[in-house]
């Protein structure tokens, strides 16, 4: 008797995010993909033993806020959405560190993720836009990886070798959210909205014992407009 031929299994895919946008996307979007996906946004979540279970095709990371180890980064294909033009943009605040040095635009790369920090093979790379609050950035930074996503599990690029200068981006710290005292409005602006974002420490000057956090800004004919939160100092930051 002839046996029928065997049906591959079904791919698992998991989805690492840690912003409510990311969970958002998924539930309209990447769940209805092809394969079997599951969203994580708990870093106790993120398990060898968890993983070794589910046994997934990939793993990727959408703005995920903590390391991923090693042993994690070795035994499964994870895959992370660096928003700059790798190797130029490895590091730390990435989003933060472009507005500052003037970038209107960028590149948002997919690469696989290694032990250094951003400088893994990359699959592929699309354009995005940096105008707006850090929020709608981040927003469409999520939707247009959503896209890549797509991509990547259709076509299963191989990921190729970084090539180019690299240049290292410093994390930022919560005291470099205070606005310059010497600025043109057009940079009191970028580093407003450049912070404008749900986890991250807002734009803010101290003055006379308060605390003034800034959000939500417009700048016309040279003039900001934004919401100010205003907030007894609670301990002087340097």
């Amino acid at each position: 008797m002839k046996m029928p031929p065997e049906t591959p299994s079904t791919p698992t895919y998991l989805v690492a995010a840690s912003k409510s946008w990311n969970r958002q996307l998924f539930d309209e979007q990447l769940r209805h993909y092809p394969g079997n996906w599951q969203f994580i946004d708990r870093k106790e979540d993120l398990s060898v033993e968890r993983l070794q279970q589910l046994q997934p095709r990939q793993i990727f990371f959408l703005h995920w806020s903590w390391k991923v180890p090693a042993e994690i980064i070795e035994r499964f294909e994870c895959v992370c959405f660096h928003m700059t033009d790798v190797p130029y943009g490895r590091g730390g605040s990435p989003l933060q560190n472009l507005i500052v040095r003037g970038h209107k635009a960028t590149r948002l790369t997919a690469l696989r993720m290694v032990e250094a920090f951003d400088a893994g093979p990359v699959y592929l790379k699309a354009e995005l836009d940096l105008s707006g609050s850090a929020e709608e950035i981040f927003r469409r930074a999520s939707t247009l990886a959503t896209r890549m996503i797509r991509t990547l599990i259709e076509e299963q690029p191989v990921p190729q070798p970084q090539r180019g200068e690299v240049v290292n981006f410093a994390r930022r710290k919560p005291e470099q959210s205070r606005i310059p005292e010497v600025a043109t409005p057009e940079q009191v602006y970028d580093h407003i909205r450049m912070l404008d974002a749900e986890g991250y420490p807002p734009a803010f000057i101290e003055h006379q014992g308060r605390r003034y956090e800034f959000s939500r800004a417009t700048l016309e004919g040279g003039k900001i407009v934004a919401s100010v939160t205003i907030t007894p100092c609670e301990e002087e930051i340097p």
